[in-house]
């Protein structure tokens, strides 16, 4: 029984994942755009019919049609149940290595924030304020929901957590603009955008600054690479611009799932007296 119940629940949080991806889809299309969120409904684009109820459904609907749209027959991009399936994906993996409780709540919502920036960092080098700022603020609730939850109550515990989000986002400024000025002196250009370190500011704030580190060091690894990448295959010049937000995205995400562990295998390497 308990295996079956543990498959159920398993089933349902990968359905609800894919209903925010889907909601994460209208996200990132509208905003950049400035359109509301809630108005107009889900519409094909080209012939502006409303999708049904059936149409909507995550994942399903787009297989369901068949990757067109059923009335004009315009290709829907198959980046839609991708990010749905992607984001199921992601809120089981969470699931499966914190349980159900808080965190795993918490840990939805910022990888949801992160999975909207990234995207809209790739199709428009922005991000947007109204997602950084939310997040950064979603982020210090969340340590001041931890400082309560572990302190049982009003303690000085809260006003530790919240120190330490406060602590994780200014530092990710700095971090980052320090990075912006020493890079554009190199280069002779603007070498990133402001967005990045307000990216990365929201992400100290849900994770503090250890982790921040972490994932800033994955980050400029993982730019690193994918750009010399790119140079040597001639994709990109030495000046053209590359989105960064995604790869903060992705040091972030990997950042909740394994930053302990690898802070741990750190010191344990080059700390062992510690």
């Amino acid at each position: 029984m308990e295996v079956v119940a543990n498959l159920v629940i398993a089933g349902l949080i990968f359905i609800f994942g894919a209903a925010i991806g889907s909601f994460l889809n209208v996200v990132i299309y509208r905003i950049p755009a400035n359109i509301s969120l809630l108005y107009p409904p889900s519409r094909c684009p080209v012939c502006r019919h409303q999708l049904g109820k059936t149409e909507n459904v995550p994942i399903v609907g787009w297989l369901w049609l068949r990757g067109k749209c059923r009335h004009c027959k315009t290709p829907i991009s198959p980046r839609y149940p991708l990010i749905e399936t992607v984001t199921a994906i992601v809120f089981m993996a969470v699931y499966l290595q914190f349980g159900l409780g808080a965190t795993t709540v918490a840990y939805w919502g910022l990888l949801s924030w992160l999975l909207a920036l990234s995207l809209i960092d790739y199709d428009t080098m922005t991000l947007p304020n109204s997602l950084t700022q939310s997040g950064l603020i979603l982020g210090l609730g969340y340590q001041v929901f931890q400082g309560w939850n572990q302190g049982g109550g009003l303690s000085a515990t809260i006003p530790e957590q919240l120190m330490t989000g406060i602590i994780g986002a200014v530092l990710g400024i700095w971090l980052f603009d320090i990075i912006t000025l020493l890079a554009s002196s190199v280069l002779g250009q603007t070498a990133m955008g402001g967005g990045d370190a307000k990216l990365a500011a929201m992400i100290g704030a849900w994770l503090g600054w250890k982790l921040l580190l972490v994932g800033c060091f994955l980050a400029c690894a993982a730019g690193a690479f994918a750009g010399g990448g790119a140079i040597a295959l001639g994709l990109l010049s030495r000046r053209d611009p590359m989105p960064f937000g995604p790869f903060l995205a992705l040091g972030g995400a990997i950042a909740v799932f394994y930053g302990e562990r690898l802070i741990s295998a750190y010191v344990a390497l080059f700390f062992p007296s510690l």
